[in-house]
């Protein structure tokens, strides 16, 4: 019976340090550095911040600056808000009636009362954050732990696949696809990926000889080292790769910083294609994770170490942010809807159809999250 306990309390404490903490982490960062680029822009434009809170609910510790913003950790880790004087909820949600009451003086530290441009860059603020802070990690790990790669050469290829079709032979090393550079086979790789079902050019180089060859990659489901599905374009070829093929090339800070950019852009790019396929039905919903997912992942990546920690940290940065930016009341991208159509109209929308429009936000929302959960709980099911 005690071998019995201690080994359930082995499990519950190898899961709490290996999938929590590690999500925690991730999720930590990147929801800070989202509401401090809410809060910083909101104090450069003179609004009063009430509270500045890392997770919802009751607050478990915190404390008040010298311009009484009270900063504090809740006990829901799933998230965070920033507050600001003349907000009726977390949400920035606004109250007519209390808005109205407002002395002059309060008037003019009220977020609500400033023009739709300083309201608009407040609320960008906490995306442009996120993308800040992924650029800023990816120039970090380009910088200091630099960036493996081996030769884009074809060691294996796969009987039946879009590579025989294409007329790929073992030791051709490819230079270019459809007219752009290939510098390394994980380049390559990320280029075949994203394109299943087009035809692509492929330049290669066999022996002395340049050869033109064209091929289109299949749309297949592949896992990874920790048993996770994706779908991805598939030409089917390997590198086969010794220790002495492998280099890693540390980059000078500002090429650092443009690698980071065009990867951020790179997450970007997929995402929307992704979107776009789920519409099209190319893509699949089960897709689609949550928060089990991201501690799942967060722990699994966590056992490899942690640059690829980061890693993923930069990558969770980017489609917080960019969730955020859809046009969806509640979410920073509504609010920006919102004042579009004020700065139409010339006045806001009335307290009644902004309050219908965050109704439906919270119901996207929240169906959002039950179908993200419910997916997660499938893959953890079957995995």
């Amino acid at each position: 019976m005690a071998d019995l306990f201690m080994n359930g309390f082995n499990t519950l404490s190898h899961g709490i340090v290996g999938y929590v903490v590690p999500f925690l982490f991730v999720l930590t960062i990147v929801v800070f550095f989202h509401e401090l680029g809410h809060f910083l822009v909101a104090r450069w434009n003179g609004v009063r911040v009430l509270t500045f809170s890392l997770g919802f609910g009751p607050e478990i510790a915190g404390f008040n600056d010298r311009h009484g913003t009270r900063w504090k950790l809740s006990a829901i880790p799933l998230g965070g808000y920033v507050k600001f004087f003349g907000d009726e909820s977390e949400a920035s949600t606004p109250s007519t009636d209390s808005l109205s009451k407002m002395s002059a003086e309060e008037r003019s530290v009220s977020f609500h009362h400033k023009k739709v441009g300083p309201r608009a860059a407040i609320v960008v603020a906490g995306p442009l954050a996120n993308f800040i802070l992924a650029i800023v990690l990816f120039t970090f790990l380009f910088s200091v732990f630099g960036v493996p790669s081996t030769s884009a050469r074809v060691d294996n290829i796969q009987p039946g696949s879009a590579a025989e079709a294409g007329g790929f032979k073992p030791g051709d090393i490819v230079v270019a696809i459809d007219g752009s550079p290939i510098q390394n086979f994980q380049e390559m790789q990320r280029t075949v990926s994203r394109e299943a079902g087009r035809q692509l050019d492929f330049t290669v180089k066999r022996g002395t000889e340049t050869v033109d060859l064209k091929a289109t990659p299949e749309l297949r489901e592949i896992k990874d080292r920790f048993g996770n599905a994706q779908r991805l374009g598939i030409l089917g070829i390997s590198r086969s790769t010794s220790a002495n093929e492998v280099t890693t090339e540390r980059l000078n800070p500002a090429a650092a910083a443009w690698m980071g950019v065009k990867e951020t852009w790179f997450v970007v790019d997929r995402t929307f294609a992704y979107i776009g396929g789920l519409f099209a039905g190319r893509e699949a919903a089960d897709q689609l994770g949550g928060p089990l997912r991201i501690a799942q992942i967060s722990g699994q990546v966590a056992t490899i170490g942690f640059t690829p920690l980061l890693h993923l940290a930069a990558v969770l940065s980017i489609s917080i942010g960019l969730l955020n930016l859809f046009p969806v009341p509640l979410l920073d991208g509504g609010h920006l809807m919102f004042y579009a159509i004020e700065a139409v109209r010339g006045r806001p929308l009335s307290e009644r159809a902004q309050e219908m429009g965050f109704r439906i936000g919270l119901g996207l929302v929240l169906m959002l999250m039950v179908f993200a959960t419910y997916n997660d709980i499938l893959h953890l099911a079957s995995s």
